[in-house]
């Protein structure tokens, strides 16, 4: 079941206009900090972004952090959000049920299928743009070192290093977006009403991020911590908003995670 489910999420071109998508903005911005050689001052716009005109090997955070606040989640939102509901709305779900398929192994399937679409996304960010910075924006000075956040030198290996730990605290950043949308697709045969469901949720958040009167549910907001990949890029590593991160997205996978099980182990399947 979870090969099938990796096959079709793998063969659907929907799959690959995502992606297509989503690394069109940052090769698009790639282009105007090339043509252009203007990028924005140091501390405003996207993380990354104003040390990339000067070495292109941090282009693929600057990539990530384009795409991060809106596009990734608006896709692996839509993504989760089809797993059950796309089935039901299709009239496929009780078919598949039919056959010797528990529905507890059916869910484990489809939450594999998406973990690794966002993986897969992720990973395609960061190497496109560690291609596209590398062609556009040079591979910095001859040194080989580059500059960090905290404006200490970080060695290439340390930078490839830390990429790596940038990709998979953000793949995991996403995954309590999916098993948000996830649950809300157990509730709904409409794919679209539990994506939007996600982000409407996930709008919230950030709304209330920004008011001084929330303060005391801030840490507790699920885009909180999205950012905090770029602590992996001071020296030392400032781990304090990473662990926070990692945690607080743990009680929402389960959670969210748990309460679709629960729902979809017990309704009444009609279509």
């Amino acid at each position: 079941m979870i090969r099938v489910e990796l096959v079709k999420m793998l063969r659907r071109p929907r799959t690959w206009v995502t992606i297509a998508m989503l690394n069109a903005l940052p090769t698009l911005v790639a282009i105007l900090l090339a043509v252009t050689d203007v990028g924005p001052r140091s501390g405003t716009g996207p993380a990354f972004l104003s040390a990339v005109l000067t070495d292109g090997t941090l282009y693929p955070l600057a990539a990530l952090a384009i795409v991060l606040p809106l596009f990734l989640p608006v896709a692996v939102a839509m993504m989760a959000g089809e797993a059950v509901a796309g089935e039901a709305q299709a009239g496929t779900l009780r078919y598949l049920l039919v056959r010797p398929v528990g529905r507890t192994r059916l869910l484990v399937a489809k939450l594999i299928s998406i973990v690794m679409f966002v993986l897969l996304t992720v990973v395609i960010v960061a190497v496109l743009g560690y291609v596209v910075g590398m062609l556009l924006l040079g591979d910095g000075d001859s040194s080989g070192l580059v500059s960090g956040v905290s404006g200490t030198s970080l060695t290439g290996t340390q930078i490839a290093q830390r990429t790596m730990m940038a990709v998979a605290y953000v793949t995991l950043s996403m995954l309590g977006v999916a098993a948000l949308a996830l649950l809300l697709s157990t509730f709904t045969d409409s794919a679209l009403g539990a994506a939007l469901g996600a982000l409407a949720f996930l709008i919230a958040s950030t709304l209330l991020l920004t008011l001084d009167a929330a303060a005391a549910l801030q840490p507790y907001l699920p885009t909180r911590y999205w950012l905090a990949f770029v602590d992996l890029f001071r020296d030392p590593i400032l781990w304090g908003d990473l662990v926070r991160g990692l945690l607080l997205q743990g009680v929402y996978l389960v959670g969210f995670l748990g309460a679709g099980w629960a729902n979809f182990t017990s309704k009444d399947i009609t279509s």
